[in-house]
């Protein structure tokens, strides 16, 4: 590797405007394979790729000495093999170039060489690798969730098995259009069957009355191919065939007329490019953008020492802003730059001359205190530094009534202090800025100052008075504090002000203020205002402060103000614009008009003419006046006020109802649980314990329930290990919030000790326990009475023997109870409840309530006193607590009376239920209930603004009745709502320009006096410019039955 040095020399004019000093750094740049050849593009990209195609766009390198570049090589080579093959035979001008012949499933990195008139140069680094896959397939591939973790896969290949021969493509058009090719695309045939499908695609030049298969050999995989070997300046149309192993499609609509030809305009230069000097070995350039900036890269900066006709690089990589600071060059030198705006096809570049000056000079010199033998002297600083910044100040004094002024300092002195002075003496001064250029222009001298001690109870003047945010009946004033502060502390301060013509002042404030600024109101526009501080004590108001210098109170035209916002990964930042700033300007934020310096809170970030200024860790504590001011501008400034309820602070937090809290579960579980006021289904969270992330787990088991914004965390075995801070971390958008719980010492043991005890209940509780524990009373016969309560009893789960012990020390006596299955029946029977009859889908169930039942109890159901056994046409069954018999499709003949019995070891209990001459036989309540036919999908996705129709088929006998309901109310019918339903059978809802709040659940309830049923659908606003939600495939809802009235069912119990 060869080093290039670069230097770079500026004058530092010390006093003695004889000085220099300069400084230089190095940097390398690799040699070229062939000298003169171009370096190696950059960025090299893969875009669009498909089943057997790709794009390739890359930058072009930056050709200072060298010959332009000609064109460029495209190169492949498969992920795994070192094998590089060149994709096109002649150099491509432009900086993009279609791919084709790729192998479906394959993985392939390209690489590019850019060739100029000595040679072609190294290789750019290979891109990442891109697998020519369909991105299309994935979408034809859904999967839908149902219960228990179990999922369905649905493919758009199975539903569309029936397609044999495809239609013909649609949408055929051309995507690119240059010299040599023309890149087609098209849309798929929808549907377009099961089986993979292969393209074709024919030519036609116009007038020519004939078609020629362009790719006769391969047959095209991708919805898109680029077309080479066209006759240039000749006009082309071109149609599409869709083919699979069944056949082939008819031809696709023929494209419009299109002719080969460079579609790439010349690209302007860019526009004024400016330098000034940043420091002693760098300098700023700045530019104009193009008017035209499509397909625009960025831009390269070249430098020349002047005379030498040889042109350096300054970045080796292409830059999208308008400002680039130049380093490395050499102090004294003269240099010339130019910029080239990079394109897809050329570059074109704008020179511009280095120009810098010195600054103007400082104004307002003000005594701020004395001692009798020094004088501490205090002024503005320079209204321009000149583009380079302010290195410090000299000064100049003399005695009243002599010539000659003298120097106060040899070397640059940024203090105010002056000292050897003869006390009663009077003395005038002035003071000169200067910047690495050189020294500026002195200020006017001061008025005559007396070296007299000060001595009086009240404060000195306040100083370096500055006017900004000057608007149209307001202004802001900032000073600082006076160096002399009295014989007491300083408690406020006194702004006046008066017109300039005026002989009276006006205060601005009643009150002293403890700020060092003050905003003054109800000024009047276009009009000319003068101003001044007065520093105020226990003993009163002080000298007052040098009175400013004129100010015309009215708004600048495009005067901009600071703004808020925060940005996509919710941070918080106040912003500002100024189109006044130059390279020397410096944006200077402030809270409370005293800038800002903490790193830990804030962050600024300044390019160009913006400037933006970060709240890392937002809170209460932000609240409170921000503002910017521009130097080496007219006075640019602003501010914004944070009020007391936080502005921008609030809207990047989340509320919440609940913070981050716990409850000891009935198992001993912990559930830590927090609930926001709302949250969206793309909000996130995280919880942390001990600064450490926790996933879903067996251990914890974190659960979200966003409509409710409820998130909770629940630890099954809460222990000594678990001591520690609790943290949940939410994000939804930009708004952020976060709430932690600390368990440490007693408050952790608290929650340990109650942990464990509701674990041990639990536990005993599981096997035969009592619900009141052994405890004795005093009966009136004087005897003592041992008791003790058993939960109520349940087979199984409390089988078992039960003792009670009394024990003293002359002995002791056991009794004990046996209890168990056998002969218990009656406890249970005592429960059973009549029978009742359910219709179902299936047909009727006749059920039997109980406190308690399984399948093992000896029970039996009998029809017209024969025993019925469990079959396809009668099924026996229960649950927990209920016992059925299922009848399916009942007919005449299961008329007549049923008997439920339950046997004990001695004795039987029997319910019984007549069921003959019910109508329910006939079927009549499956049969002419109301039902919804049609089918009504079970989700629907639309986006607000949209008219939402649901529409679906009744059916019933008589005529049922249908009643919509949102969320399982009844809604209000208007212009939004509109229900109908014609011939009694077609029912439908209209919902108009749907938005958020229609979103629900919506039901149709369908009943007659057979029954009926309800459907539910579930609709889903998304808001315009938000992604769609993603959409499963459609399901018909599930229907909710309705029992018949009991007009036609009035069961007897017996």
């Amino acid at each position: 590797m060869n080093w290039k040095s670069s230097l770079c020399l500026f004058d530092v004019f010390q006093r003695s405007w004889g000085q220099n000093q300069f400084i230089f750094i190095c940097g390398p740049d690799a040699d070229a394979l062939i000298a003169g050849a171009p370096g190696a593009p950059m960025d090299v990209k893969c875009h669009d790729a498909n089943r057997d195609y790709v794009i390739v766009t890359w930058k072009p390198p930056n050709t200072t000495s060298e010959s332009p570049v000609i064109g460029y090589f495209v190169d492949k080579c498969e992920v795994g093999l070192e094998n590089w093959v060149q994709c096109n035979d002649a150099p491509v001008k432009v900086c993009k170039y279609p791919v084709t012949g790729l192998y479906e499933g394959r993985s392939y990195i390209f690489r590019v060489r850019a060739v100029n008139s000595a040679g072609i140069s190294r290789p750019s680094r290979p891109s990442d690798p891109v697998a020519a896959l369909d991105p299309v397939d994935l979408e034809r591939t859904q999967t839908v969730h149902v219960d228990e973790g179990r999922k369905i896969v649905i493919s758009k290949d199975d539903l569309e098995g029936h397609v044999q021969i495809p239609g013909p493509p649609t949408n055929v058009h051309a995507s690119e259009i240059s010299k040599t090719y023309v890149v087609l695309s098209w849309d798929p045939p929808v549907p377009r069957g099961r089986e993979p499908l292969t393209y074709f695609i024919e030519k036609s030049m116009v007038g020519s009355g004939s078609w020629q298969r362009v790719n006769a050999q391969v047959a095209v995989k991708s919805p898109r191919y680029a077309v080479f070997d066209l006759a240039e300046g000749k006009p082309y149309v071109f149609r599409v065939l869709s083919a699979n192993k069944h056949g082939i499609s008819d031809p696709s609509e023929i494209t419009e007329p299109i002719q080969p030809q460079d579609t790439i305009v010349l690209p302007s230069a860019p526009g004024q490019v400016v330098a000034t000097r940043n420091t002693k070995t760098s300098v700023v350039v700045q530019w104009d953008k193009p008017k035209h900036e499509e397909d625009l890269y960025g831009y390269y900066i070249d430098y020349s020492v002047v005379g030498s006709n040889r042109w350096e690089q300054s970045n080796h990589k292409p830059i999208k802003y308008n400002r680039f600071v130049v380093h490395g060059l050499e102090t004294g030198e003269k240099y010339v730059f130019r910029v080239k705006a990079c394109f897809r096809l050329c570059s074109n570049s704008r020179v511009a001359n280095f120009l810098v000056a010195c600054p103007s000079y400082p104004h307002g010199i003000t005594l701020l205190n004395c001692d009798g033998h020094s004088m501490t002297l205090g002024w503005k600083a320079p209204t321009y530094s000149g583009g380079s910044p302010i290195l410090g100040y000299y000064m100049d004094k003399r005695e009243a009534n002599h010539q000659n002024w003298h120097e106060v300092n040899s070397s640059l002195i940024t203090r105010t202090i002056y000292t050897d002075l003869t006390e009663d003496a009077f003395y005038e001064f002035k003071v000169a800025a200067a910047n690495l250029i050189g020294i500026g222009q002195p200020s006017d001298p001061s008025e005559h100052f007396k070296c007299k001690a000060w001595t009086m109870p009240e404060p000195g003047p306040a100083y370096g008075l500055t006017i900004c945010e000057v608007r149209n009946t307001s202004v802001v004033l900032l000073w600082k504090a006076p160096v002399y502060e009295g014989k007491s502390p300083i408690t406020g301060y006194l702004v006046d002000y008066k017109e300039v013509d005026a002989e009276d002042w006006i205060t601005a404030n009643e009150k002293p203020t403890s700020k060092r600024y003050l905003k003054v109101t109800d000024l009047h526009e276009g009009h000319t205002y003068v101003f001044k501080v007065r520093a105020v004590n226990d003993a009163g108001a002080g000298k007052s402060s040098e009175i400013s210098e004129p100010v015309l109170v009215e708004e600048r035209p495009g005067t901009k103000e600071i703004y808020s916002g925060v940005d996509d990964e919710g941070n918080i930042y106040l912003a500002f614009e100024c189109k006044e700033a130059t390279d020397a300007s410096h944006f200077a934020w402030g809270k409370s008009y005293e800038e800002i310096d903490d790193s830990h809170k804030f962050k600024i970030e300044t390019e160009g003419n913006h400037s933006k200024l970060y709240f890392k860790n937002p809170d209460k504590s932000d609240v409170g006046t921000y503002s910017i001011s521009v130097s080496d501008t007219d006075g640019v400034s602003s501010s914004f006020v944070m009020d007391d309820e936080g502005k921008v602070l609030i809207i990047s937090t989340i509320p919440l109802k609940s913070e981050l809290a716990y409850e000891v579960l009935d198992k001993g579980e912990v559930r830590f649980w927090i609930q926001a006021e709302s949250l969206s289904p793309d909000s996130t969270f995280r919880f942390v314990i001990n600064d450490k992330e926790v996933e879903n787990s067996d251990r914890h088991k974190i659960n979200c329930d966003r409509p409710n914004g409820i998130i909770e965390m629940v630890m099954e075995k809460f222990t000594i290990d678990n001591e520690g801070t609790y943290t949940v971390q939410i994000q939804d958008g930009k708004a952020k919030n976060q709430s932690s719980l600390v368990l440490i010492g007693d408050a952790f043991k608290g929650v340990l000790a109650e942990s464990e005890l509701q674990r041990k209940e639990f536990l005993r509780k599981q096997g035969p326990h009592f619900s009141e524990f052994l405890h004795w009373k005093v009966t009136e016969e004087c005897e003592v009475l041992l008791s003790c309560k058993v939960r109520k009893y349940t087979f199984r789960k409390y089988e078992g023997i039960y003792k009670a012990t009394l024990s003293d020390d002359r002995g002791h006596d056991v009794s004990s109870l046996e209890l168990s299955g056998k002969g218990n029946i009656p406890f249970y029977c005592k429960s059973a409840s009549p029978l009742k009859i359910l219709c179902t889908e299936e047909g009727i169930r006749l059920q039997c309530f109980l406190k308690y039942y399984n399948e093992e109890m000896k029970v039996t159901w009998s029809h017209r006193e024969s025993k019925i056994s469990s079959g396809e046409k009668t099924k026996i069954g229960g649950g927990e607590d209920v016992a059925w018999l299922q009848i399916r499709e009942p007919t005449e003949k299961d008329k007549g009376n049923y008997t439920f019995e339950i046997f004990g070891s001695k004795e039987s209990y029997k319910r019984t239920l007549d069921l003959s001459g019910q109508g329910i036989f006939l079927r009549s309540d499956l049969y002419y209930r109301g039902k919804v036919i049609g089918g009504l999908p079970d989700v629907v996705t639309i986006m607000d603004g949209k008219t939402l129709n649901l529409t679906c088929t009744v059916f019933g006998n008589p005529d049922p009745e249908v009643v919509w309901f949102k969320n399982d109310k009844t809604f209000e019918i208007d212009e939004h709502y509109a229900i109908s339903l014609e011939q009694g059978k077609y029912a439908s809802l209209t919902i108009k320009g749907v938005t958020s709040e229609d979103s629900g659940k919506y039901s149709i309830h369908v009943k007659n006096k057979y029954g009926g049923e309800t459907v539910d659908v579930t609709v889903s606003v998304y808001r315009h410019g938000e992604k769609m939600p993603e959409i499963k495939p459609g399901q018909l809802a599930k229907p909710r039955p309705i029992p018949p009235s009991e007009e036609v069912l009035k069961p007897q119990a017996k």
